[in-house]
């Protein structure tokens, strides 16, 4: 009973038959030709009784039924039969009567009766053509027409043909029909998959050797019938416009390429004729101040490789002809006018720099170095400096406002910068500082700490610490006169009518001469500063003081006797130049004079005629230092000739006689007698003793850095030595190596290094 009721279960259970595997061999070849009428009458454009339900079922059962290899072998046929018999007859009969639209409609209905036949076959693409590994049905219709079509030899040749005619004919002005280059370019790019090797083989390497070839010839008749600023709107204009057809109808990866022909074939190839042209190029852009042509040139040049140091380059021999002969013509200028001159060029190159290089940094390092190399062939340029800026912070009838000081300022240490010998510029600082301080000239001590702080941002606090410390002792003078003032008050002490001020200078901090001038003073100023020396010794014991005979200055009450008529033209003045109420009654002047100036002059109220030689005697001023004091009180100008020489000249002889000038005249009550200028700076023999000093510091200065390399290393070769003191005293001046080499044999004779037993070239730190 069990095992029936077991049976009956077994009967009654769903059985799911497998799909019969194999179809009738006829039966498979009707399904196919149903597709293959189907895909000719697409290819037809007779496809609007079609039932794309009942095609995609059909071709859905022939690959389920393992017959998928069938169906794409067949479709390749029936595509290759159309493409070949139907669509490639058609192009080839067009060659010569509307070929390229002929081609490009061709070439879209293939298109559309690929993506139909996709659709048809969809099943296919996902099964077969997956476990294949073939060609999907639309990649698969590429190819053919691809291999069929355009690969045929004329259509090809023929292609090219066109598409590089068209191009070049719009290149001459022409209209063309842009919209068919562009579909042609698609197809060559789409029929390339997921390359561009059709698209290059069949048009990109002929377009571009075509392109090469018309810009060659095209930019040497630009260059032989234009200036260098047309040149350059030109090639600018041919660049947009091939930038513009690359976008507009070719493939989009052809644009830097064809940038780069024209970047080649215009620009690289002739870099040198467009910068080196006569009254048109670089130099004439320069020295005309076109800086919108010369910007047009740098954007130019930037394009391609070199550009830039080739404009760099003949924008630097401009620049070092032009600074050369500002240096080479400096004798005929002032001081101020020379560095007024460089700051001029510099101000002109800056201007450049900003608005037609861009602030580009090669172009910004040129124009450094170039300053650097000129400025520094004139050994005086250190001295000029100095008295330039000595120009405008002293006090005149031009003085700058606080703002034009900072500005001269700053322009000033840009020149600076460029010094190699800037222990030079310190020493000539140092002493034009020391002038202006000393008499009063500075235009305002906050533009003098000014212009120390940039020093010292520059050069770092030891090149600037004696500056500094002049500023220190003219305050602690200042308190010291004040204390002084009343000292003579509480004592009631007698100083012969003499208001005495001093300056007390610290010894090393201030410039001074080898040995200074002896001068021996009038009575009443050597009793008054007799009294200052007890007073200042009192306060700071063990201290010395020493007079500088050569820095003071003094205000003398001068007067000036009435001259009868008689005598006022018998030293030959009219009445017209020298009025009778002038001269007929006492003036009083007071004048302001040097140290030297006053010694002489207070010797003419013991006598009224003196010679040259009896006043050196008396006041045993070096004969130099009288010259020049004699020169500004006998020779300068009218207003200011307090003293008469006999004979009349501009030279001081040691025969000549001297005389008060009784018939001199002045608009002002005080008078400052000008010592003779020297319009350049120091003289020659003073310049040598100059430069000897600074050789002698810089001695040291050597000895001293090798010193401390050593001490830090113990051991050095002597070519790493040599470049370490050239570094670390490359910020003051340049030393050469054979003064570095002889300072180190001094070191060695001195005991502070000596040679290596192993090794000549090595020397060795003796603690």
């Amino acid at each position: 009973m069990s095992r029936n009721s077991v049976t009956t279960k077994k009967d009654t259970k769903m059985r799911i038959r497998a799909f019969p595997m194999t179809m009738n061999e006829d039966y498979v070849t009707n399904i196919w030709d149903l597709l293959k009428m189907a895909i000719q009458e697409i290819q037809k454009k007779n496809n609007g009784g079609l039932s794309f339900e009942e095609l995609y079922r059909n071709a859905y059962t022939m690959v389920l039924h393992k017959h998928g290899e069938k169906l794409y072998n067949g479709l390749r046929e029936v595509v290759t039969d159309h493409l070949r018999n139907k669509v490639r007859e058609d192009v080839l009969a067009s060659l010569n009567n509307n070929f390229l639209q002929t081609l490009n409609a061709a070439w879209e209905d293939h298109q559309t009766c690929m993506v139909m036949i996709r659709d048809i076959l969809m099943y296919m693409d996902r099964v077969y053509v997956s476990q294949c590994n073939v060609d999907n049905v639309y990649h698969l219709g590429l190819k053919i027409f691809r291999d069929e079509v355009i690969r045929q030899k004329e259509i090809r040749e023929h292609l090219q043909e066109v598409l590089l005619d068209l191009v070049a004919r719009e290149r001459r002005g022409e209209v063309v029909e842009r919209t068919a280059i562009r579909s042609a370019c698609m197809m060559l790019t789409t029929v390339s998959l997921n390359g561009r090797d059709v698209y290059e083989e069949e048009f990109e390497l002929a377009f571009l050797q075509q392109s090469a070839e018309f810009y060659r010839l095209e930019s040497q008749k630009f260059l032989a019938e234009n200036s260098t600023s047309v040149y350059i709107n030109k090639v600018e204009a041919r660049i947009d416009e091939e930038v513009e057809r690359a976008r507009h109808y070719l493939d989009p990866m052809s644009e830097p390429a064809i940038v780069t022909v024209l970047e080649e074939e215009l620009i690289q190839k002739h870099m040198k004729t467009i910068v080196d042209m006569e009254n048109s190029g670089a130099v004439h852009m320069l020295k005309n101040d076109k800086k919108s042509d010369l910007l047009c040139m740098y954007k130019l040049f930037d394009r391609v490789r070199n550009g830039l140091e080739t404009l760099r380059d003949c924008v630097s021999v401009y620049l070092r002809e032009q600074g050369k002969s500002l240096v080479e013509d400096c004798s005929q200028k002032s001081a101020v006018e020379y560095v007024q001159s460089l700051l001029d060029l510099k101000d002109r190159m800056d201007d450049f720099l900003d608005k037609s290089f861009k602030k580009d940094p090669i172009f910004k390092k040129m124009i450094c170095n170039d300053f650097e190399w000129f400025v520094n062939l004139n050994n005086k340029s250190p001295e000029y400096l100095s008295l330039f800026i000595d120009d405008k912070l002293k006090k005149g009838v031009k003085m700058l406002s606080e703002q034009e000081v900072e500005g001269v300022l700053e322009k000033s240490m840009a020149l600076f910068r460029f010094l190699q010998e800037k222990d030079v510029f310190e020493r000539y600082y140092k002493q034009h500082l020391s002038r202006r301080l000393l008499t009063n000239k500075s235009i305002s001590d906050d533009s003098e700490k000014n212009m120390i702080a940039k020093l010292k941002n520059e050069c770092g606090c030891q090149f600037t610490s004696k500056l500094e410390g002049m500023f220190k002792d003219m305050q602690v003078s200042s308190t010291t006169n004040e204390e002084f003032k009343r000292h003579i008050q509480d004592k009631s002490l007698q100083m012969s009518g003499v208001d005495l001020t001093v300056q007390v200078l610290t010894t090393g901090c201030w410039p001074t001469q080898a040995s200074t001038p002896n001068c021996n003073l009038p009575n009443s100023a050597g009793l008054a500063f007799s009294v200052f020396k007890q007073f200042y010794l009192d306060k700071h014991s063990g201290r010395q003081l020493s007079l500088q005979f050569n820095r003071g200055t003094a205000d003398l009450n001068a007067y000036f006797y009435a001259v009868a008529k008689q005598q006022q033209l018998e030293n030959g003045e009219s009445e017209a130049t020298a009025p009778q109420s002038k001269l007929a009654t006492n003036r009083r002047h007071i004048l302001q004079v040097t140290t030297f100036q006053m010694t002489v002059l207070m010797l003419f109220n013991k006598r009224e005629q003196w010679t040259f030689e009896e006043l050196q005697q008396e006041t045993d001023i070096p004969a130099k230092d009288l010259s020049r004091a004699l020169q500004s009180l006998a020779c300068g100008k009218q207003s200011q000739r307090v003293l008469v020489k006999e004979p009349k000249g501009k030279e001081i002889n040691k025969t000549d006689q001297f005389g008060v000038n009784d018939s001199f005249t002045s608009k002002l009550h005080r008078v400052k007698i000008q010592a003779v200028a020297q319009k350049q700076g120091e003289s020659e023999p003073e310049r040598k003793e100059t430069r000897s000093k600074v050789q002698e510091d810089r001695r040291h200065e050597i000895e001293a850095a090798i010193v401390r390399i050593m001490k830090s290393r113990k051991e050095m070769n002597h070519t790493l030595l040599i470049a370490e003191v050239v570094a670390q005293l490359s910020h003051r001046f340049h030393p050469s190596p054979p003064i570095i080499k002889r300072r180190i044999e001094c070191l060695i004779e001195r005991d502070y290094l000596q040679r290596s037993n192993t090794d000549r070239k090595v020397y060795v730190y003796l603690a």
